[in-house]
């Protein structure tokens, strides 16, 4: 039987989409008021008259009520007053009786309040989250799934889990001069940076347009940045900076053009599973920092063959730590896999960073996959 020599590919593996489910508090969690109420009665019938189970019945109205609608708080505690009040009957109905009846009737009512509290609570949250969600569908719009003749996938995923908007950035838009892109990472956190976040995609988006060269487009971006700089405190303006790296993907021409700012590499994923990172020619600082120097920006141009894709990326994917700080590295991690779309690709990126990671991310990380038919 004739070796595989070491110079012939092994087989790419294939991987298809893999969904992803949300969680909800277990059944077990939303039965702990009744099963303490059980619980309750047990105890006090199994047990002499001076031990009191008057603890599991109020621990199960104040445990109803973040769980439960008001009404289901309301009948809990009717049921855990009524049962304190029952598991004495067999005993004389005396003074300490009836104080700890007393006790379980105001826990009941003490837990319809934090009932009302934490549900209005909720309330304004979800307004919160829903304010969060539109701002960050106007300031971020997530790409059309096919623009300019290439299949598109776009991610945001947040390392705090319910926020939506932060400082890495994406956009993608059909020109004149080819389909353009732009993925970036501002430093900083909160309104700072979304406010950052803004106006360079509301540049990115006019200079695109209008600009004849990718050159052109990131000189625009500094510039757009350092108007932003002046109107902010001066000390933000020399230490805010954005890493960036833009692409240009002509109209019926097989290469991409990049301009890197300081920002990771795009990976180049060939249709066989090979994987190759674009890495910048030539070192760039970051956008946003003029003040120390002017340069010329050089785009430099990469094959991009049909069939195959280019995932970008920000830091929060390369920066990924394991428990025993390993980066992930997403060259080799894809090595050797093929996936049928942009999107089948972000899903096994994401899924595979929560796998390495424990699913304990520190870091925003923005994802952008571009696939030439």
């Amino acid at each position: 039987m004739e070796e595989q020599g070491p110079e012939q590919k092994q087989e790419p593996v294939r991987v298809e989409p893999v969904e992803r489910t949300a969680s909800y508090p277990s059944t077990l969690v939303r039965a702990l008021p009744a099963l303490l109420i059980v619980a309750g009665v047990c105890y006090d019938l199994l047990t002499p008259q001076d031990f009191t189970a008057a603890p599991f019945f109020t621990a199960a109205v104040l445990i109803a009520a973040p769980l439960f609608s008001l009404g289901a708080t309301v009948w809990t505690g009717i049921a855990a007053t009524a049962a304190m009040a029952v598991v004495h009957l067999r005993f004389a109905f005396d003074v300490s009786a009836v104080t700890e009846v007393l006790t379980v009737a105001t826990a009941a009512v003490l837990a319809v309040g934090i009932n009302r509290l934490v549900h209005r609570g909720d309330a304004r949250l979800a307004t919160a989250r829903e304010i969060a969600e539109a701002a960050q569908w106007a300031v971020l719009p997530e790409p059309a799934a096919r623009i300019g003749g290439l299949d598109i996938a776009a991610r945001y995923e947040a390392a705090q889990e319910g926020a939506f908007i932060g400082g890495d950035l994406y956009a993608v838009q059909d020109t004149p001069h080819g389909v353009r892109l732009l993925v970036g990472d501002v430093r900083g956190k909160g309104m700072g940076a979304v406010s950052v976040v803004a106006v360079l995609i509301g540049a990115f988006r006019e200079a695109a347009e209008q600009e004849a060269s990718l050159e052109a487009v990131a000189q625009r971006l500094e510039r757009a940045l350092a108007r932003e700089g002046v109107r902010r405190d001066i000390v933000a303006a020399f230490e805010d900076f954005t890493t960036a790296v833009l692409a240009e993907i002509p109209h019926g021409t097989p290469v991409v053009r990049l301009v890197n700012r300081g920002h990771p590499g795009p990976l180049l994923l060939y249709g066989d599973g090979e994987v190759r990172t674009l890495a910048a020619a030539e070192p760039a600082l970051p956008l946003g920092t003029g003040a120390l120097g002017t340069w010329p920006d050089r785009a430099q141009q990469e094959e991009f063959p049909g069939g195959a894709m280019l995932l970008f990326h920000t830091d929060g994917l390369s920066e990924a730590r394991d428990r025993r700080g390993v980066f992930y590295d997403p060259a080799r991690r894809l090595s050797g896999r093929v996936f049928p779309g942009p999107d089948a690709l972000l899903a096994a990126v994401l899924d595979d960073v929560l796998l390495h990671t424990g699913g304990g991310a520190t870091d925003d990380m923005a994802l952008l996959a571009v696939r030439r038919a």
